[in-house]
């Protein structure tokens, strides 16, 4: 890569939580800019997404969501909305990890291409530290924790608390994110869908999927020298992959 270049990949996270979802992410691979995505493979949607990244292995990157929970703010707190296992038993998590990873792997037919978390729960350095091993394991990077790859978080609809904020999934917030991007691979995280179809982040999905798919995006991308991209295949399965070719 020339070391004056422009990467950006857009990856999608929430792949497999909803239909509204999975047709949001399918559409905005196909007619907008989204080039990559992150599945939660404890959803039964999970079994479509897996099926469409494995029909588009040649062009659309795939990573795991770890799920451990979702949480919302309500009259002044977060609450939660389901937990998966205790975030603050490392082996507990560990082992959810594992069995995530295995299911992607059943779903998707390949292993994931980077991971992250749903709600950035690995930013607790005692999940981040059991994402960091597997990723070392597989030999992918783990969002926010890759000297190469940095992690773009602008472009989402709502504050810290949940207020929506519209303005922010614009094609005019879009197009400021691309004119200000760093030299090197960035990769911008969004949460598209179709319809409103899930709690909490619903009507939003709908504007990022608009502005993703808008023509405009693509075109400011070439005007502003930015190349789009996805995550490479990790090293044992590129290897394979040349010996059979």
């Amino acid at each position: 890569m020339n070391s004056v270049e422009r990467v950006l990949i857009v990856n999608a996270d929430d792949f497999g939580r909803s239909p509204g979802v999975n047709a949001g992410i399918a559409a905005c691979h196909e007619r907008g800019i989204v080039t990559s995505a992150t599945l939660m493979v404890r959803w039964p949607d999970a079994v479509q997404a897996g099926a469409y990244a494995a029909d588009h292995a040649n062009d659309f990157s795939v990573g795991l969501h770890f799920d451990l929970g979702e949480w919302h703010y309500v009259a002044g707190e977060w609450r939660e909305r389901y937990t998966v296992v205790p975030s603050e038993d490392a082996e507990a998590v560990r082992a959810e990890l594992d069995r995530q990873l295995v299911r992607f792997v059943e779903l998707v037919g390949r292993p994931p291409t980077h991971l992250d978390s749903h709600q950035h729960v690995h930013r607790d350095p005692r999940i981040g530290r059991v994402m960091a091993d597997a990723g070392r394991r597989l030999g992918i990077p783990v969002r926010q924790q890759s000297d190469q790859i940095a992690y773009s978080g602008l472009f989402f609809g709502q504050d810290g608390n949940g207020e929506p904020l519209p303005h922010l999934v614009s094609l005019e917030a879009l197009l400021s994110i691309f004119a200000e991007l760093p030299v090197g691979t960035t990769e911008l995280g969004c949460h598209p869908g179709l319809v409103d179809d899930v709690p909490g982040y619903g009507a939003e999905r709908i504007l990022e999927a608009q502005v993703l798919c808008d023509p405009r995006a693509r075109a400011a991308l070439v005007q502003h020298g930015v190349r789009l991209s996805s995550f490479p295949l990790p090293a044992a399965e590129a290897s394979a992959g040349s010996e059979q070719a």
